[in-house]
C-alpha cells in the first residue's frame, strides 16, 4: 500500500465513524435533553464533510503530472487543509453561538445516560485522531493531520460537555448551563487548531520554503554523490505530500558537459531515492572556485590598488611643487 492509499483509506474510517457518532449524539441529545450534545452532534456532521474533503484532496493529489499540472497536483492537498481549518473556525463559532444561547435561555437538566455516551464518544475519537494523525505525519498530509485535529476537537467538544453535564448533575438546579460554560471554553482551544492548520495550509501554498532539517539533509545527500564538489543553492518547497528541490551543484571547472550532466543526474537519482517525499528534483551544475584562490587573489588585486592609489598621490603631489 502506498503512502497516498493509506492516507485515503484514513479519510473514508473518518466518514464512517463521524456519520455514525453525529447520529448517535444528535438522538442521545433530543431523548437525554443535553443542547450540549445536540450541537456535539451537529459539530460532528463537520467532521464528515472534513473528512469527504480530505479524502477528495488526496484523491487528486495521488493523480500524476500532465500537461497542464507539469509539477503535480499536490497543492490539492494544501487546498484541501485550508478548507479543513474553515470547517473548524465554523464549527467553533456554530458551539460558541449555541452555548451562549443556551446560558441565556434556562432549560432542563441532561439525563445521567447522555455520559455514558460521551465517554464512548470520547474514547472512540481520541483513538481515531491518533489513529489518524500517525498516518498524516508519516505521509506529512496537511490535510490529513487537520482531518485529525478536527477529531480531536470533537473529542475536546465531547470532552467539555462530560464535565458540563456532570456538574449539571451534582449540582442539580441552578446548574443547568455548566454543559454550555465548558462547551465555550472547547471553542477556544478549536479556534487554536484552526489557526494552526490554516498557517501551515497557506504556508504551503505560498511557496513556503521546506523545514531546515529538510534542507541540511538534502545537501548532505548531494554532497555524497561523486564529483559534487560543493553545493550552491538549495531550494525546497512542499507540494501537498510530496517535495519539489531546486539545488545547485559545484563540479570541477573543467569537467566536459557530457560529465557535468551525467552528476546531475546521480544526483536527481541519489535525492529521490533515499527520500520518497521527493518528487522532482532541478540540478544546476556550476563551475567550483575554492574560496582559498579567491582569497588569495583578491588580497593581492588590494593591494596593488593599495600601493597604486599612493603612487598616484605623490605624483599629484610632485606636481603642485612644480617638481615634476
Amino acid at each position: 500500500m502506498t503512502s497516498i492509499e493509506s492516507g485515503i483509506k484514513a479519510s473514508v474510517l473518518g466518514i464512517i465513524i463521524n456519520t455514525a457518532l453525529a447520529i448517535i449524539k444528535i438522538i442521545t441529545g433530543i431523548i437525554g435533553h443535553s443542547y450540549a450534545l445536540i450541537a456535539d452532534g451537529i459539530e460532528s456532521t463537520t467532521d464528515v464533510i472534513s473528512s469527504v474533503i480530505v479524502w477528495s484532496g488526496l484523491r487528486i493529489a495521488s493523480e500524476p503530472p500532465d500537461e497542464k499540472h507539469p509539477y503535480g497536483h499536490g497543492k490539492a492537498d494544501s487546498i484541501a487543509g485550508l478548507f479543513v481549518s474553515m470547517l473548524l473556525f465554523g464549527a467553533a463559532l456554530f458551539i460558541a453561538v449555541h452555548s451562549i444561547k443556551d446560558i441565556l435561555v434556562p432549560h432542563k437538566t441532561p439525563e445521567w445516560f447522555t455520559l455514558i455516551v460521551l465517554v464512548f464518544v470520547i474514547v472512540t475519537k481520541e483513538i481515531l485522531f491518533r489513529f489518524v494523525i500517525s498516518i498524516g505525519d508519516s505521509i506529512d498530509s496537511t490535510a490529513l493531520q487537520g482531518d485529525a485535529w478536527h477529531h480531536r476537537a470533537d473529542a475536546l467538544t465531547s470532552a467539555a460537555a462530560l464535565i458540563g453535564i456532570s456538574i449539571a448533575l451534582i449540582g442539580g438546579k441552578g446548574y443547568e448551563s455548566a454543559d454550555s460554560w465548558a462547551a465555550l471554553f472547547a471553542c477556544v482551544i478549536i479556534t487554536f487548531n484552526g489557526m494552526k492548520l490554516f498557517r501551515t495550509a497557506l504556508n504551503e501554498v505560498m511557496d513556503a520554503s521546506a523545514p531546515q532539517t529538510i534542507k541540511d539533509e538534502t545537501i548532505r545527500m548531494a554532497k555524497q554523490v561523486e564529483g559534487v564538489l560543493s553545493i550552491g543553492k538549495c531550494r525546497i518547497r512542499k507540494s501537498g505530500i510530496t517535495l519539489l528541490v531546486d539545488i545547485h551543484v559545484q563540479v570541477e571547472g573543467e569537467m566536459s558537459v557530457m560529465e557535468s550532466h551525467a552528476i546531475a543526474h546521480l544526483v536527481k537519482d541519489e535525492l529521490i531515492n533515499k527520500n520518497v517525499n521527493i518528487r522532482d528534483v532541478v540540478v544546476h551544475i556550476e563551475p567550483y572556485h575554492s574560496d582559498k584562490i579567491n582569497v588569495k587573489e583578491y588580497n593581492g588585486l588590494s593591494f596593488f590598488s593599495y600601493v597604486s592609489s599612493i603612487w598616484f598621490l605623490l605624483l599629484l603631489f610632485d606636481k603642485k611643487e612644480n617638481t615634476i
